[in-house]
């Protein structure tokens, strides 16, 4: 089974930095018959307003990256939001898809579902195996639950649902905003704004120490479709009973939040002084995918960090 270039997709949030990288690239792959809709024009919390979109437009495969997302300050100060909205919208997504006879599902996840103490890389079957990071606890709970529906779904209805879980994106239609934007366009942005003021020093939050992987959104993306394109034979015992249908998506390499805002002062043109606001958390203090399973499944990254945040230092400039 593999997706045919007529196939009816449905693409539920097609405008965030995931989706709008995910409709490029079946753009350029050459899907047409490509379905979306707005938040305005389709509230996915709105359990009837979903059930009857998938009833009108029958879609034959979805790609499911609709999710309230943010950084630390944003998880801390709307967590309950982060957990309902996010519940809501995977399960009404999800139920109605089988109600309607999709078959093949990609759910997109996050790499805070892994435990905070989880082995460095992060393998698929770490999951479950220990506390999680309590910074982004409600939304990496949900993110859990929407595996284990993909899971529960495969088990019992014979469904293909699959849950992608890509490490720290960035890229092309980023979030830029200074107080719910996750690091990298955070960085980008103050970084700017301190060398357009002509500040002598730029505070990043933490100690510098943490250790994260990032990843180009169209690497994402280009993974995203290897996976829906194979067929059940050549996803290699992803679907069964002992474990989730769940693949990391990620480069393997990681270095550290100092590292980084070096390399994006040095992209931005900044020649001030970095200074790390230790009062301010560092969450997890090394997060790094396993992407072996990925990796075996034929899909490379293609984008190396430095010219993924050149080409990001372009999108958002075009933003501001």
């Amino acid at each position: 089974m593999t997706m045919d270039k007529n196939a009816k997709i449905y693409v539920a949030g097609h405008r965030g930095l995931v989706g709008s990288a995910l409709v490029r690239c079946l753009n350029e792959k050459g899907y047409r018959n490509l379905v979306f809709r707005t938040h305005a024009e389709l509230e996915l919390r709105d359990q009837c307003a979903v059930q009857q979109f998938f009833a009108v437009e029958r879609p034959d495969h979805v790609i499911l990256a609709a999710a309230k997302v943010g950084g630390i300050h944003a998880n801390n100060t709307y967590p309950a939001e982060f957990i309902h909205d996010n519940l809501v919208i995977q399960s009404n997504v999800i139920h109605s898809a089988w109600q309607n006879g999709v078959t093949r599902l990609l759910f997109l996840g996050s790499s805070c579902i892994y435990p905070k103490q989880a082995p460095q890389p992060m393998t698929e079957d770490c999951l479950l195996t220990g506390p999680l990071e309590p910074t982004n606890r409600p939304y990496a709970l949900a993110k859990i639950a929407g595996i284990e529906m993909c899971w529960a779904y495969n088990r019992q209805y014979g469904t293909r649902y699959m849950a992608a879980m890509p490490t720290n994106l960035y890229g092309p239609n980023d979030n830029y905003d200074l107080n719910n934007s996750h690091v990298l366009p955070a960085l980008l942005r103050k970084t700017h704004e301190a060398k357009q003021r002509g500040d002598k020093e730029v505070v990043v939050w933490g100690t510098g120490k943490p250790r994260r992987e990032f990843l180009y959104s169209e690497d994402m993306a280009n993974a995203c479709i290897h996976l829906m394109e194979r067929s059940e034979d050549g996803l290699e015992g992803l679907f069964n009973e002992e474990q989730p249908p769940l693949v990391n998506i990620g480069c393997g390499e990681d270095l550290t939040i100092r590292e980084l805002a070096e390399m994006v002062a040095k992209i931005v043109g900044f020649t001030g002084k970095l200074v790390f606001d230790t009062s301010k958390p560092d969450g997890t203090m090394r997060k790094v995918m396993d992407v072996s399973r990925i990796n075996a499944l034929g899909w490379q990254r293609r984008t190396s960090l430095s010219d993924g945040i050149a080409r990001s230092y372009q999108d958002m400039l075009k933003k501001l």
